[in-house]
């Protein structure tokens, strides 16, 4: 199959060289080379680290359009990929893991099955219902750390916070919930570090899971992976891969995003002081108003995913002008449809009271994050105790010191390091 160059002389008008992507420099501030592809190449085909070339949709409208396109397969049968392409796309790992029946991996009819199912046990009643136990563990991290005066955000609160929540959703039992962080903690280096360590973790991972279903199949509990195993519809009930795979995707797509969402936040917090202090003030007088418009303002301002899981065309297909040939992937750019000007008044602006805020931090369409409740809830609690409980927090370094993650799909900081008035109880 032909496939076209990755520059095309419509990806660089006369005089304006497309920027450099996916360098240490552009993860520290991509923005201004989204803003660059929008106006220039809004469908722009790219090579990306590994190697892999894929096309990067970054017009809001382009990207809406995309995330419900069902010509866009997600399951990674539909790559017309090269040899040395094999395995580099989706999550490291994953494929050796037999964990690829998941919600991020297939479509219909199979993804509207295994979603119905997920979504008996995956309730807004029982998200709502571990609110307090969300508020129990920021409070006893935070207790951690509070006396010092100081802490590294990521690693001693925003890390371990979506981790045990998730473990305790999940029904992991706590005596086994920091293996669960050592092997997390492998999955969100994988951009800086090696992906053999990645895949073993992934693996390590695998066979856990593999035994924590047996054992709740023989005495399931009020936990989600016993809700997995005894969802059925009509009659059929997940298999014992598609309950790890399911499992896996959601420890992994329930942390990371959680991580983000509240590192990213309190940067922001941090950086725009004004905001700050009108979102403390607003908790002060017991108004939640404030605070659930800033959260989906955070989510678009610098939300937790960059890019969209991978999408594989099945068929020829234009998107926003651009031809795309069958068996090509297609990466949707979050971060570059919220700032979109054409559809967001002053997107670079962090605005909490932003009203109008239909963002894709947590996609469109059939694909759209079943977990976004609990992330949700989970950003709400940490940030609004984080503000309370410690209201002269403020940056520990230099924002020029601080580095980002590497990777592909998730925009995160490395560290967060912070000060405060040391509170002693």
């Amino acid at each position: 199959m032909s496939t076209p160059p990755a520059e095309t002389p419509a990806d660089k008008p006369a005089g304006h060289p497309a920027p450099e992507l996916f360098t240490w420099e552009f993860a520290t501030d991509p923005y201004p080379a989204y803003a660059w592809l929008r106006e220039h190449a809004p469908v722009h085909r790219a090579k990306l680290p590994s190697g892999v070339e894929a096309w990067l949709v970054t017009r809001y409208a382009d990207a809406r359009q995309a995330l419900a396109d069902q010509r866009l397969s997600k399951n990674p049968a539909h790559h017309d990929e090269p040899a040395h392409a094999k395995g580099k796309t989706g999550i490291p790992g994953e494929r050796k893991a037999e964990l690829m029946t998941h919600l991020l991996n297939i479509d219909p009819p199979d993804h509207t099955r295994l979603r119905r199912l997920v979504s008996k046990a995956f309730t807004p009643r029982r998200v709502a219902e571990f609110a307090p136990r969300v508020q129990e563990l920021t409070d006893r991290l935070i207790d951690g750390f509070a006396a010092k005066g100081s802490a590294d955000l990521i690693h001693e609160f925003a890390f371990p916070l979506p981790i045990y929540a998730i473990c305790d959703l999940l029904g992991v039992p706590e005596e086994d919930q920091d293996d669960f962080r050592d092997w997390a903690g492998m999955m969100i280096r994988h951009g800086g570090g090696p992906r053999g360590g990645v895949a073993r973790s992934v693996k390590k991972m695998r066979g856990y899971l593999a035994e924590l279903i047996h054992r709740k199949r023989l005495d399931p509990g009020d936990d989600l992976i016993s809700g997995l195993i005894k969802a059925s519809d009509h009659g059929e009930h997940l298999t014992e891969n598609e309950a790890a795979a399911m499992a896996f995707i959601l420890l992994f797509a329930g942390f990371e995003t959680t991580v983000n969402l509240v590192g990213n936040g309190v940067y922001a917090l941090l950086r725009n002081p004004g905001q700050r202090e009108r979102l403390q003030a607003s908790l002060a007088a017991g108004e939640r108003g404030l605070l659930e418009t800033g959260v989906e303002e955070l989510l678009r301002y610098d939300g937790p995913v960059e890019l969209a899981t991978w999408r594989y065309a099945m068929e020829p297909l234009t998107i926003g002008g651009q031809e795309i040939p069958a068996g090509d992937p297609v990466l949707v750019v979050l971060a570059a449809a919220d700032r979109d000007p054409a559809r967001f008044d002053a997107p670079d602006t962090l605005d909490l009271a932003r009203r109008d805020n239909q963002h894709l931090g947590y996609g469109h369409g059939i694909h759209y994050c079943i977990g976004a409740p609990l992330a949700r809830l989970e950003g709400q609690i940490a940030l609004a105790t984080l503000l309370t409980r410690l209201p002269d927090l403020r940056l520990g370094a230099d924002p020029d010191e601080l580095r980002w993650r590497g990777g592909l799909i998730m925009r995160g900081l490395r560290t967060l390091p912070v000060e405060f008035a040391p509170v002693v109880k």
